[in-house]
């Protein structure tokens, strides 16, 4: 299903992004090729993920996680960090940009579903200790600034520790430590705080502030039931800005109209139920809580962005998982992907691995007391006959007269007094 999801994500990019590519660089294939790059780097690393046990994926993931939390607080650093549009979010990697906040996604998934899967084994040091990682991690993202991530993160912490059980009064105390937050970033931060606004009502500045949800509305809306076609979206030819990431659902809609709309929400769908019934079956506590944090990543940040694109949410900048251009994102999706398989592969192995030491009368419990009772005879009958020494010889093609006869002429054996030794004496003393 990921390399399905994956297949199509590059095909709307393709044409999404072919006019701005054409335009800027003079290759309209220009942002296909760059994330084809990527997406070979994410499929080599979620191809090792899903072929090494999840025990030792989660022995690497604290190390991973501090890694692109100092990543993250280098983008602080002047003439470190690369501002776009205003935010210090990128590190320069060669030719490419990097953002960190993207790859610490799966590896915060990871290690807070270690930390909550064994709340109550662990002691208050360590758990304080992973609290305020994650909370200085939280609090890095949303300096950049970056409120949207911070809140994706934040969320995804938060229900892997709702679906471990802690106690509602600290997942209460939680949740409005975050609205808190939030609020107060957007206290501080003029166009979050316009954005928060203007969603409400993006046609009373059609042209300012709503600019970007107002154009996303008409290329949905002009999509109709059918579309208007693969790559015959008008409204990504400079209409609607920044179509290959935050908005590319809009184009994908305009091209495959509510049908193609329609059924990406029912892949989606079928996609985070297959995701709940890994983490249902997974054996173990941290499995399952790992298997809910990918499905939350993936899914969750797919409905956030359609969210956005269709108006019923403020203006994030979330990119689509496995749709929109940026390899720091891909990467980041194929990793939670890869981890997700490796999780469902061990549950499978596990009940495989049950089922093939159980007696079939523990597995089917239809067998009536005297079907049973038929087994057990046979299986003491079976028992009885091991135990005898001729049980392994094969049956004689003698009949009795001529075993008779046999014995008749059969050498018998003697001691040293030329005395028969009877049949008991004979045989050789066992029990030395």
């Amino acid at each position: 299903m990921t390399l399905l999801w994956l297949s199509v994500g590059m095909v709307v990019l393709f044409s999404a992004s072919y006019p701005v590519a054409e335009s800027d660089f003079g290759d309209g294939a220009r942002f296909f090729k760059v994330q084809l790059i990527w997406v070979i780097v994410g499929l080599l690393i979620s191809r090792w993920i899903t072929r090494h046990p999840v025990r030792q994926i989660m022995r690497l993931s604290g190390f991973f996680l501090l890694l692109s939390m100092l990543m993250v607080g280098l983008t602080h650093i002047p003439g470190v960090g690369v501002e776009v549009n205003g935010a210090t979010r990128w590190l320069p990697f060669g030719p490419f940009l990097l953002q960190p906040s993207e790859l610490m996604k799966p590896f915060l998934v990871m290690h807070s579903a270690q930390l909550f899967g064994r709340w109550h084994q662990v002691n208050n040091s360590t758990k304080l200790f992973w609290l305020g990682i994650f909370t200085g991690g939280l609090l890095l993202i949303l300096a950049q600034p970056n409120l949207s991530t911070t809140a994706v993160c934040g969320m995804t912490i938060w229900l892997i520790a709702w679906a471990a059980g802690l106690p509602y009064r600290q997942l209460a105390i939680t949740a409005g430590t975050g609205l808190t937050a939030v609020a107060l970033s957007a206290a501080v931060n003029s166009y979050q705080r316009d954005r928060l606004l203007f969603f409400l009502n993006p046609w009373a500045d059609a042209a300012g502030n709503g600019y970007q949800l107002v154009q996303s509305l008409l290329a949905i809306g002009s999509g109709g039931l059918l579309g208007t076609g693969y790559g015959l979206s008008a409204q990504k030819l400079y209409f609607l800005p920044i179509q290959y990431t935050d908005f590319i659902f809009s184009v994908f809609a305009e091209e495959f109209g509510f049908i193609g709309c329609l059924m990406l929400l029912l892949f989606l769908a079928v996609y985070s139920t297959v995701a709940l019934m890994v983490a249902i079956q997974a054996k173990k506590t941290v499995h399952r809580l790992v298997a809910i944090g990918c499905m939350v990543l993936l899914v969750g940040q797919s409905l956030v962005n359609i969210g956005v694109a269709t108006g019923t949410m403020p203006t994030t900048g979330l990119p689509f998982p496995l749709f929109s251009y940026g390899g720091s994102s891909m990467i980041a999706s194929l990793i939670t992907a890869g981890v997700l398989i490796r999780v469902a592969r061990e549950s499978r192995d596990a009940e495989v691995i049950v089922l093939s030491r159980t007696k079939p009368h523990e597995v089917d419990g239809s067998f009536s007391a005297d079907r049973q009772s038929r087994l057990d005879a046979k299986d003491k009958q079976t028992a009885e006959n091991l135990s005898s020494p001729t049980a392994n010889l094969p049956p004689s093609p003698f009949t009795n007269q001529e075993k008779s006869e046999a014995e008749r002429f059969a050498i018998k054996p003697f001691n040293s007094s030329g005395k028969e030794l009877s049949a008991a004496k004979s045989l050789p003393n066992k029990s030395h």
